[in-house]
């Protein structure tokens, strides 16, 4: 999800709501700690320079439970840093405490947001050397006429 999708939903919502996709709700009094750009300047296990760009949004669990977390608020912080901090539409990326610190992508659901798992992968698959998965086919599914046990091929 982008940061212009994020700001056109959250007019449209009562409260703000993150899930995991595993069903877990993260808890209601959490709080955004951090919108911010992060830059990323590697070069990939096939020599690519790359260069990737996301905003990103850290989630934080405090023990102020009655904090709430309100759209409009939300889209003030996102606009604040827009201004101060010259951020561009892209990616959101968020951070949210798990067993570390994990990162996130957002989705919506047309309810609430949603943090999609995010997966390692590799960028130069050709450079590598690993084998593309093959495709699985079952031989029933095959139109071999060759050797049917009528055929006197074998």
């Amino acid at each position: 999800m982008k940061l212009s999708n994020i700001k056109e939903i959250l007019p449209t919502l009562d409260n703000v709501e993150f899930q995991l996709e595993n069903g877990t709700f993260v808890p209601e009094h959490f709080h955004v700690t951090e919108v911010g750009v992060i830059t990323k300047h590697f070069i990939d296990c096939g020599g690519t320079i790359r260069n990737e760009k996301v905003v990103n949004f850290q989630l934080w669990n405090a023990n102020d439970f009655e904090h709430r977390l309100k759209p409009t608020k939300l889209l003030n912080i996102i606009k604040l840093s827009e201004e101060k901090l010259g951020i561009e539409d892209a990616e959101i990326e968020v951070e949210y405490q798990s067993d570390t610190i994990g990162k996130y992508d957002l989705d919506f659901n047309g309810n609430h947001f949603v943090l999609k798992n995010k997966q390692t992968a590799c960028l130069a698959n050709d450079a590598c050397g690993v084998p593309a998965e093959k495709q699985k086919v079952q031989l029933s599914a095959l139109n071999n006429t060759c050797c049917t046990p009528n055929s006197n091929c074998c």
